[in-house]
C-alpha cells in the first residue's frame, strides 16, 4: 500500500530500461519503495538496471515484456500481480523513430505507432484492470508535449503520443471513483540516449527532473504533469496558433 504521502511501496515499470523510469525508481526507492518489477525484453541492459536498483536496497525482479506483442501482455502482467499488490505502474516504453526515414518507409512508421500507441493501449488496459481488481493504485503514463500539437519535424512520433495522451486521459475518466489514479506526464525535450545527437529544444530537461515531477504529482494526486511546468503555458499558446502561422515556426 502507499504511504501517508501517496508514495508507492511497490512499483512495476513497463519499459524497464527507460532512463526516465529508472530515475523515477531510484527516487522512489530513496523514499519508501521496496519492491520493483522491471518489465522489458531480456537484455544485459535490463539486468544491469535490476542490479543497480537492488544495490539501493530494493527487492528487484524482472519479467519478460514486449510492447509489440499485445497478446502476451495479460500473461506477463498477470505474473507480476499474482505475486502481490502493485501500488504504481509506470508506463514508460516508447520509441522516437526517425521522421525522415519513417516518411519513406511506412512499415517503420507503423512500428512507431504500434509501440507508442497500440502497445500502450493494450498494456494500459491490462494494468488498469489489475489495479481496479486490487482496489487501489496509480497508473503513470509517460506522454510528451509533442502530443499537444504534432510538428512537421516529428509528426509520426507526435501523432502516436497524441493518441496515447488521449487514451490515458479517457482511461483516467473511466477509472475515476474506483480507487485507481491515472496521471499523464508530458515532458519536453529530455536529455537521454533516445535524444542523443538531436538539436536540443528550448526548456530541455533531464530524467531526474521528470522523476522529481512524478513524485510531486503522486503526492498531489495530479492528473496531468508538465515538465518543466512552464511548458504548459508555451504549449497552450502553440496549440491555438493559426495553422498558417504554426507552419512557419522554426520548430
Amino acid at each position: 500500500m502507499k504511504d501517508a504521502f501517496g508514495l508507492p511501496q511497490s512499483l512495476l515499470v513497463l519499459g524497464g530500461t527507460s532512463e526516465i523510469a529508472l530515475a523515477t525508481a531510484r527516487r522512489l526507492i530513496a523514499r519508501r519503495t521496496r519492491t520493483v518489477w522491471l518489465a522489458g525484453r531480456p537484455s544485459p541492459a535490463l539486468e544491469r538496471a535490476a542490479v543497480q536498483l537492488a544495490a539501493l536496497g530494493a527487492d528487484v525482479r524482472t519479467v519478460h515484456f514486449d510492447a509489440l506483442d499485445p497478446a502476451s501482455h495479460e500473461t506477463a502482467l498477470g505474473k507480476v500481480f499474482a505475486e502481490g499488490d502493485i501500488d504504481l505502474v509506470l508506463l514508460a516504453f516508447g520509441v522516437l523513430g526517425d521522421q525522415a526515414h519513417d516518411e519513406r518507409d511506412p512499415s517503420a512508421a507503423v512500428r512507431v505507432a504500434q509501440t507508442n500507441y497500440t502497445g500502450a493501449v493494450s498494456a494500459g488496459l491490462v494494468a488498469a484492470r489489475a489495479l481496479q481488481t486490487q482496489g487501489h493504485g496509480s497508473l503513470v503514463v509517460l506522454s510528451s508535449v509533442a502530443a499537444e500539437r504534432p510538428r512537421r519535424a516529428n509528426f509520426v512520433y507526435g501523432s502516436s503520443k497524441a493518441g496515447l495522451d488521449a487514451f490515458a486521459q479517457g482511461l483516467g475518466d473511466a477509472l475515476h471513483g474506483t480507487g485507481v489514479h491515472v496521471m499523464v506526464v508530458r515532458p519536453g525535450f529530455v536529455r537521454t540516449r533516445m535524444t542523443a545527437g538531436l538539436e536540443e529544444a528550448p526548456l530541455a530537461t533531464t530524467p531526474e527532473a521528470v522523476a522529481t515531477a512524478i513524485e510531486l504529482g503522486l503526492r498531489r494526486r495530479s492528473e496531468t504533469v508538465w515538465v518543466p511546468g512552464t511548458l504548459r503555458v508555451v504549449m497552450s499558446a502553440l496549440r491555438h496558433l493559426p495553422r498558417a502561422v504554426f507552419r512557419r515556426l522554426p520548430i
